[in-house]
């Protein structure tokens, strides 16, 4: 009896031992490193072979690759505000615009992280751009300013660190020629078919893809700080993109291109571990609760985001079947509602069909030309050489019909079927082929707009038109002009 008694007393020493390891396990930091107008697939992860990525390789073979993420809108506020918050664009008030108000009141994971006892901060670009100062904030939504080299060093041993490292690149102006000195050839790259093929729009595309690369470059500096510091092994490392390229027809639309963006998370597991891909839909305000559950925080605000634990664990092959886009103003740049007025929009992207609801179509979505009084020149479209190329050759032939695709008006309902129009140039709205798909689509999306309480729903919404900006934002031929 005695024995048995001895043995029952190992046992539960040994499963005592087992509890108070389990327990003190260090919850993992977090790196999230967002790229700025960045694109899918631009990244030999995604098989460009004109663009050269060593650190994301190395990153996935660490981790999982997800091939249909996107934004929750196409613009850098909002898009950064639903990654902060979790929500939907629509759900933030004046957060919704380009230099909107983030309200203090919606719970971030900042926020709840920093009660969690994880140190936070950024660097670079955060929540942007905007005037934080004016909404209740003393610092950026996205936490303390910092470097990470010097941030690491400061870190408290054993306290687990949230970093967001915001990178400007591959943002707009480019330096022209830049590309080609980096060794990117122009006659290379795979040229989206929405733009015209030019030496003057290579030339800026190889520019864009140079900025893509110094990216790349700096995220083996982050790992280099990381693996020099001991902390490799216990990071979540996150890298994504606000939306998509600086290019007509991409950025600030829900075309793929403006909405399609990369996704990597890895971890240098020291047991090893397989690289993955997932081709399941992603919304970037999933990565809220994602965070929160590796941080182990249990107290959650209302979120529409889903974590992607399960993807990431095994447990599940499929996170969403389909994503809900949406735009409401990005630049200041049509004369309407003292130049308030955007151009909204909301979409469903499922694997086979992209269909996009226009609600004020009589709008310029490009914005307009000129403005009086202002130095807006088709606002809503990055200023640089392939906007100047094709604001000068509109009404040539090779030109006009592109032309007409990224800056002029287009109907209210937009149908595009992916295996045959991967670059959304092919408006199947009319054709009675697709009509029955088509409806199916609509329903979907005004089932989601009614349940999510969105103020679009029933051709509402034109308070969003009357929020007034942190900042003044114009867009002209070849940049951008602040005006506080």
């Amino acid at each position: 009896m005695k024995y048995l008694a001895a043995l029952i007393g190992v046992i539960l020493i040994a499963a005592l031992g087992l509890f108070s390891f389990q327990k003190e396990k260090p919850r993992p930091n977090i790196l999230f490193i967002l790229a700025d107008d960045w694109s899918y697939p631009y990244a030999s992860i995604y098989g460009d072979k004109s663009i050269r990525t060593p650190n994301l390789n190395r990153l996935a073979q660490h981790g999982t690759v997800f091939t249909n993420a996107y934004c929750a809108s196409p613009s850098c506020t909002p898009s950064r505000a639903a990654m902060l918050t979790g929500r939907y664009p629509h759900n933030l008030g004046e957060g919704v615009n380009l230099c909107g108000r983030l309200d203090h009141s919606i719970p971030t994971y900042v926020q709840l992280l920093d009660k969690a006892g994880y140190a936070v901060a950024y660097d670079r670009k955060g929540w942007s751009p905007g005037d934080f100062r004016k909404m209740g904030y003393t610092q950026n939504p996205a936490g303390d300013s910092a470097v990470f080299e010097t941030f690491i060093d400061k870190l408290p041993k054993g306290k687990p660190f949230f970093f967001w490292f915001g990178t400007n690149d591959p943002h707009r102006p480019f330096d022209q020629g830049s590309g080609q000195k980096v060794g990117i050839d122009p006659q290379k790259i795979n040229l989206p078919k929405f733009l015209p093929d030019v030496p003057e729009v290579r030339g800026d595309v190889a520019d864009y893809l140079g900025e893509v690369e110094r990216f790349d470059r700096e995220i083996g500096d982050l790992l280099k700080k990381l693996e020099s510091s001991g902390q490799l092994e216990n990071t979540m490392i996150v890298v994504a993109s606000d939306n998509g390229m600086p290019f007509p027809h991409a950025k600030a639309n829900l075309y793929d291109y403006g909405t399609r963006v990369p996704l990597l998370i890895s971890r240098f597991d020291k047991n090893g571990s397989q690289p993955k891909r997932n081709d399941s839909f992603v919304n970037l305000l999933d990565l809220m609760p994602t965070f929160l559950d590796w941080a182990g925080v249990q107290q959650r605000p209302e979120l529409d985001g889903m974590s992607l634990l399960p993807v990431l664990n095994g447990q599940q092959a499929v996170h969403r079947s389909e994503v809900f886009l949406e735009r409401e103003r990005h630049c200041l740049c049509r004369a309407e509602f003292d130049y308030g007025a955007g151009y909204p929009m909301r979409a469903i992207r499922t694997k086979e069909y992209l269909y996009i609801r226009n609600f004020r179509p009589d709008r310029m979505p490009a914005g307009d030309e000129t403005i009086p009084g202002t130095p807006s020149v088709f606002g809503d479209v990055d200023g640089g050489p392939t906007k100047v190329y094709m604001m000068d050759h509109r009404n040539e032939p090779a030109v006009k019909a592109l032309f007409a695709l990224g800056f002029e008006k287009r109907p209210a309902d937009e149908l595009y079927i992916l295996k045959d129009d991967p670059y959304n140039m092919r408006n199947q709205t009319s054709n009675p082929k697709y009509a029955v798909i088509k409806k199916g689509l609509q329903q979907r999306l005004d089932t989601w707009m009614q349940a999510e309480n969105d103020p679009r729903r029933q051709g509402g919404g034109d308070k969003i038109d009357k929020y007034e900006s942190t900042t003044h934002a114009w867009i002209t031929r070849t940049g951008i002009i602040f005006w506080d």
